[in-house]
């Protein structure tokens, strides 16, 4: 009996997590953090961020994957009314700050880039800077020493990425009934040309066997 497989089956990296020093990826997302002042915590959850002027890198809004960074900001602040956010950022595509890169330090946008990055160098830690509020999502609470500031934030964080009222399940984030991911689009259904099996371009895995 001759068996002939057919199929695929998609092999993901673990992009998010990153080695110290290691820039990020164009197109990813990754963990970020942000500090601000507690009493700024609710505003930046429910209406976004709102960008810097300038800075280090320049006009944006300043994160880091490194949480002890983002516990220095604000810097005039006491650690009862600090707030660290945990954030999930799509980076887009991003510039390396250093070396050559500096003639871009602050004009990176310019250059069609969404992302500066400044590595960790010389005990300095590392800092991204993000062009665009829309590409941060809050996502969670890192850091509140207000117990009450934080169980509010927690269930703000929460109510903030539910379906908004009014909207429907179908609208916002329907599955694909078939790979079973979030149908942004429209995902083709088709058949195998193997076993004719119901099958989507999106599914991680198909593997069918026909006997001959």
């Amino acid at each position: 009996m001759d068996l002939r497989f057919s199929g695929w089956e998609t092999v993901f990296e673990d992009s998010r997590r990153l080695k110290s020093g290691e820039k990020p990826k164009r197109g990813h997302g990754y963990t970020m953090f942000h500090g601000t002042h507690k009493n700024n915590a609710k505003a930046i959850i429910t209406s976004g961020f709102q960008p810097s002027s300038g800075g280090t890198l320049g006009a944006g809004v300043y994160c880091s994957r490194d949480q002890n960074k983002a516990m220095g900001y604000p810097a005039v602040c006491s650690d009862n009314d600090r707030v660290v956010f945990y954030l999930k950022v799509r980076v887009g595509k991003v510039k390396k700050i250093d070396g050559a890169g500096f003639t871009l330090q602050t004009t990176w946008h310019q250059s069609g880039y969404d992302t500066a990055w400044l590595p960790p160098v010389g005990g300095r830690m590392e800092e991204d800077c993000v062009w665009d509020p829309k590409r941060i999502s809050v996502v969670g609470i890192a850091h509140c020493s207000d117990s009450q500031t934080k169980t509010e934030l927690v269930k703000l964080i929460k109510r903030q990425n539910k379906v908004q009222p009014g909207q429907s399940h179908k609208s916002s984030k329907e599955s694909c009934k078939v790979c079973g991911k979030e149908n942004r689009g429209h995902h083709i259904i088709i058949s195998c040309w193997q076993c004719k099996k119901k099958i989507c371009p999106f599914l991680d895995k198909h593997m069918c066997k026909r006997r001959q």
